[in-house]
């Protein structure tokens, strides 16, 4: 996990006492900093996470905090959210969870509706088009950048390697779906790691050195008594699934009586609490498998604005799976019914959020205390490794599936024999489009240079280009 962007000399402040009285109200203003702070990606978040709560304010220790993550990564749904949600129900019970991974996602909410309102409003206007055109292979960049990342984390072994190769191929050319190939490769790596174990990391292992378990407050509160709700009861997640399912479907009930059961509404409610029991891997593994629905099946986005909700997704706080919001926004927007547009678009979009992060506490509400109960299982954790090389191999898949629509104008397809292959026109090439996402590329891994840094020179060479270069 990353360190904190301290000087090796520079002197850490100290920890503070651990006590066991922390209040709801003091952790949810904790919990709303993170938020905001929450830039980057999962990558970012998780290391925004694990520099406040494990190394500033010392609520969780570190074994706890990657077992907390290992199973929000097996989850559907974006890991970061889940994760805050997991520590917050940890710290305060169910409302803990509930305002932990509320403020999480509520700052980047905002931000999404306020770009989107905008977008819709202003897309016509050239400025617009050419923000967004720079925009777009910048994020090609930084989906290839996610890829690199988590395969350098992931892949340890030749084992691993395969396991990403194998999903790879299986979505890329295949389009076998992605719960199969996450339920395929958590088999495979519990079976592999009892024939095999050379090859798969150990319980603990990642913690190894960094265990603060024992100066931790969760482990103050545990020493008083205070930590029972860990317990598993099969009668409190009957209770918790029922609240969690009602909640998750009476919005769908309301609208198809206000507005009928063929509306955008109820197609996107029903859409999006589909791919939120399927998306592992979080929003770089869906979001090839929504932009295609999006605009081949329901019409809700035009081609290539998938990726000017994953750039407004990307330049503000919160998961990146708010682009959903987005896609909700735009379809709604452009098939409003017997409402106004943009009541429409703000309802579309309200309602993709809430069908989209209700499950993620519910994950979190029923499985956490099952998860607690087998902290340092050595199957679970064979099983997470292998599922977290798999995903490495979707977000690979999504980055070819951008790269195409990005840099060609035109893409064809060709199937045979049950292959499915994407065909760029190559005489369509973006010349443009190519050297920002290399620049883009070049600048964050090379130079280190920061999302929001990469994001604006992008944009800003979008503008130059389509407003002076295209122009003259």
């Amino acid at each position: 996990m990353p360190e904190p962007d301290l000087p090796a000399s520079a002197p850490r402040p100290d920890p503070p006492a651990i006590t066991a009285d922390l209040t709801l109200g003091q952790a949810a203003r904790t919990w709303a900093r993170i938020g905001l702070e929450s830039f980057g990606g999962p990558a970012g978040q998780i290391a925004v996470m694990h520099r406040v709560l494990v190394e500033e304010k010392r609520w969780i220790g570190e074994s706890r905090f990657l077992h907390a993550l290992s199973y929000c990564m097996l989850l559907p749904g974006p890991e970061a959210q889940q994760l805050a949600t997991y520590i917050g129900w940890l710290l305060h019970r169910t409302a803990g969870g509930i305002v932990a991974g509320t403020l999480f996602v509520l700052p980047g909410f905002v931000a999404v509706l306020a770009l989107s309102v905008l977008y819709a409003t202003f897309r016509h206007l050239a400025a617009v088009d050419a923000l967004f055109f720079g925009l777009k292979p910048a994020v090609l960049a930084i989906v290839v950048g996610a890829v690199i990342r988590i395969g350098r984390r992931s892949l340890k072994s030749r084992v691993m390697v395969a396991f990403a190769a194998a999903a790879f191929v299986g979505i890329f050319l295949f389009d076998i779906p992605f719960p199969l190939i996450v339920l395929a490769t958590g088999v495979a790596g519990v079976l592999g790691s009892r024939v095999l174990p050379q090859y798969f990391p150990q319980p603990g292992a990642a913690g190894a050195g960094g265990n603060t378990d024992d100066k931790a407050l969760l482990d103050t509160m545990l020493a008083g008594g205070r930590l029972e709700h860990l317990q598993p009861s099969l009668a409190r997640a009957l209770r918790v699934t029922l609240v969690c399912a009602t909640l998750w479907f009476a919005p769908l009930a309301a609208v198809a009586l206000a507005f009928g059961s063929d509306s955008v509404f109820v197609q996107q409610g029903l859409f999006f609490s589909k791919a939120a029991m399927v998306t592992f891997g979080g929003a770089y593994a869906v979001l090839a498998y929504v932009a295609q629905q999006a605009v081949t099946t329901f019409g809700w986005l035009r081609p290539g604005e998938m990726l000017d909700g994953l750039g407004m997704a990307e330049t503000t706080p919160g998961p990146l799976i708010l682009v959903l919001q987005f896609v909700g926004f735009m379809g709604a927007y452009r098939d409003p019914g017997t409402l106004s547009p943009m009541v429409a678009a703000v309802l579309g979009a309200t309602l993709t959020v809430w069908v989209t992060f209700v499950p993620c506490f519910l994950w979190i509400f029923v499985g956490a205390p099952y998860i607690e109960a087998l902290r340092g299982n050595r199957s679970l954790h064979a099983a997470l490794s292998a599922i977290t090389a798999a995903v490495v191999g979707v977000i690979l898949n999504l980055s070819l599936w951008f790269a195409v629509h990005t840099i060609f104008a035109t893409v064809g397809e060709a199937r045979w024999m049950g292959v499915h292959l994407l065909v760029p026109d190559l005489g369509s090439v973006s010349v443009p489009s190519l050297l920002i996402a290399v620049g883009a590329l070049v600048a964050t891994l090379r130079f280190k240079l920061s999302m929001g840094w990469t994001l604006g020179l992008s944009a800003a060479f979008g503008l130059f280009w389509r407003l002076v270069v295209a122009v003259a």
